[in-house]
């Protein structure tokens, strides 16, 4: 078939279907990690509040840096000496991810790749004098099955370029021109990512970015035409309107049925998406809070991207690898109730414990995933309707269940044996497999 060709007009653009493989995969891990994980401090947007004096970020600096200290004075800290891409790989291999989105470059402008455009501000030239991105790209793709994409902001805090075209009103594109795009193409071509992860959209409308004309390349000239994944962040007011998969705002959790491809991007620590050293344990999600966001997430037909930052010697904080590890461990038991399933004619049921459903497209099993295990010794659902060929069996346990109903009435009551709690084959979210219900 002759491929399609799309115009850089939004009408054309929003045309393309998105990749396969993306809705297949349903979960990824999302890294940010820049010159902001040295002072590790309030958020990935240290910069920004410490410029703006926000007391506690400009009483840290006050307090424990030099007098006349500068941002850029950062970088050189940002030492990576742990930094080994292979057992970051290695971990998300073991988390069930299927596809990986890293930060080349947040709003500060630090590139993790050798960029020509950020002459001294970027991972080769300073820093950890090593190629991130590059690095990354070949072990996840040497040692893994995760798809690897890549974030990048559209603007910069305080490129000089880009504050002319602000004072500009937007009219002069120099930053656009000069920097964004160039950068743009450098990483396409050089890294080829599977998803292009674009923020920073906010600021300007989309034609100051040349937002169309990109993804026009992106998606007809490009070497990954065929299977890049884009977001909806290409400019104000793109968000739930245009290109790809639907981020709206973060941690987009929408909680019913969606008609167009969506994506929950949510973090691990709940007050920032870049590692801090403040970090308190209730600040960090618990398995079950995580489970409970991918499952409500799937079922209503998002993919669940879920955030960790590394520290600047490179290292993943051992809370994050152990909240990773977990759910690899879960998926492993549950995941065909998660990868490459659609969304049944009902999301949730409340009959007897908060539940919600998925279904596989080629086999038309229903999956029934339970947050709570019942008190009761019995699971009682509402919306199933059984059939004389019904099996209900629990995913990691020997054995069907014995399950009654009213014929081709709504409504089943599977009858639960007793299983101690060591037998029983995850300790979180248990999901219940339906086999011949309508």
């Amino acid at each position: 078939l002759p491929s399609t060709h799309y115009n850089p007009t939004w009408n054309s653009l929003d045309k393309r279907p998105i990749p396969a493989w993306y809705d297949k995969a349903k979960f990824g891990i999302f890294m940010h990690w820049g010159v902001f994980s040295v002072p590790s401090f309030g958020s990935e947007w240290f910069w920004k509040f410490w410029h703006d004096k926000d007391k506690p970020y400009v009483d840290f600096v006050n307090n424990n840096y030099p007098p006349r200290w500068s941002y850029a004075d950062f970088a050189p800290q940002l030492t990576a000496e742990f930094f080994d891409a292979n057992e970051w790989a290695d971990l998300l291999s073991k988390s069930g991810a299927k596809y990986f989105v890293f930060t080349s470059k947040h709003h500060e402008g630090w590139t993790n790749w050798p960029s020509k455009q950020a002459w001294n501000w970027n991972s080769v030239e300073n820093g950890p004098h090593r190629d991130i991105v590059g690095e990354l790209a070949k072990a996840v793709r040497n040692k893994t099955n995760v798809s690897f994409g890549l974030y990048f902001s559209l603007f910069e805090f305080y490129h000089p370029y880009y504050l002319e075209d602000l004072k500009n009103n937007y009219t002069t594109h120099k930053y656009v021109d000069e920097v964004m795009l160039p950068q743009m193409y450098d990483l396409i071509n050089t890294y080829e990512p599977s998803y292009l992860w674009t923020d920073g959209d906010w600021v300007a409308p989309n034609e100051y970015f040349r937002s169309r004309e990109f993804l026009a390349w992106l998606y007809n000239d490009s070497p990954v035409k065929d299977y890049v994944v884009v977001n909806d962040r290409w400019g104000a007011n793109t968000r739930n309107h245009h290109a790809g998969v639907y981020t709206g705002s973060d941690k987009y959790n929408p909680g019913v049925l969606q008609k167009h491809k969506f994506e929950d991007a949510t973090t691990v620590d709940k007050r920032s998406w870049g590692y801090r050293r403040e970090m308190k344990l209730s600040d960090v999600q618990t398995i079950d809070e995580l489970l409970e966001l991918m499952v409500t997430v799937v079922s209503c037909g998002g993919n669940f991207l879920l955030n960790i930052g590394p520290t600047k010697e490179g290292t993943i904080p051992t809370i994050f690898e152990e909240r990773l590890l977990q759910i690899g461990a879960w998926l492993h038991v549950n995941g065909e109730a998660i990868y490459d399933t659609v969304p049944w004619r009902v999301q949730n049921d409340t009959a007897n414990v908060p539940l919600w459903y998925t279904r596989n497209p080629d086999t038309n099993v229903v999956y029934a995933i339970a947050l709570e295990w019942p008190t009761d010794p019995y699971l009682k659902l509402a919306s199933p309707i059984t059939t004389d060929a019904t099996i209900v069996t629990l995913l990691g346990n020997q054995g069907e269940f014995v399950w009654e109903s009213e014929s081709y009435q709504p409504g089943v009551i599977i009858n639960l044996p007793y299983i101690p709690a060591s037998a029983l084959p995850c300790q979180w979210a248990w999901v219940f497999k339906l086999e011949s219900v309508m």
